[in-house]
């Protein structure tokens, strides 16, 4: 195999295996990717606006409201008005929420973010170079993308 065809390969795999992450955490759970950052993110937090969920996991606030919507209408938050400022809304994960977070599997991204961790600062910063010029040669570097691997939509399930 030629270095062309191990490179198309190698993003095949990586492709594949957020395909199937994204595929199985729906199955578990019924959420996506997506779904799942937010409800991390509010796990445990105080006082957080949709706002600022969609600041911590790096997605828009349109996006991120779609998600919420989604969440609500499951019964696994809930959005409360604050009490010293009506015009602010506080989003919150509701108990059954809070277990559904506990019991998720890891998400391929905790992972790959766990396993980044533990390389040596060149390593990171050599593949981060290289994810960018792969990019590059795709076309893709213009491309909007939130730092979320799931593959298709970003607040759809991967079988919508």
């Amino acid at each position: 195999m030629d270095r062309l065809e191990e490179t198309l390969v190698a993003l095949r795999q990586i492709m594949r295996a957020t395909e199937l992450n994204g595929r199985k955490l729906a199955q578990e759970t019924g959420l996506s990717t997506s779904q799942l950052l937010a409800m991390q993110a509010l796990n445990g937090a105080a006082d957080m606006t949709a706002g600022a969920v969609a600041k911590e996991i790096n997605l828009s606030q349109a996006t991120v409201s779609t998600l919420l919507d989604k969440l609500e209408a499951r019964g696994l938050i809930l959005r409360e008005r604050g009490q010293s400022d009506k015009r602010k809304v506080f989003v919150k994960l509701t108990d059954l929420g809070r277990e559904l977070v506990t019991s998720a599997p890891t998400a391929l991204q905790d992972r790959f973010a766990n396993n980044f961790a533990q390389l040596e600062a060149w390593e990171q910063s050599m593949i981060a170079s290289v994810m960018g010029r792969l990019a590059s040669l795709m076309g893709a570097s213009e491309l909007d993308a939130a730092p979320v691997l799931h593959t298709g939509a970003i607040d759809k399930l991967p079988s919508e």
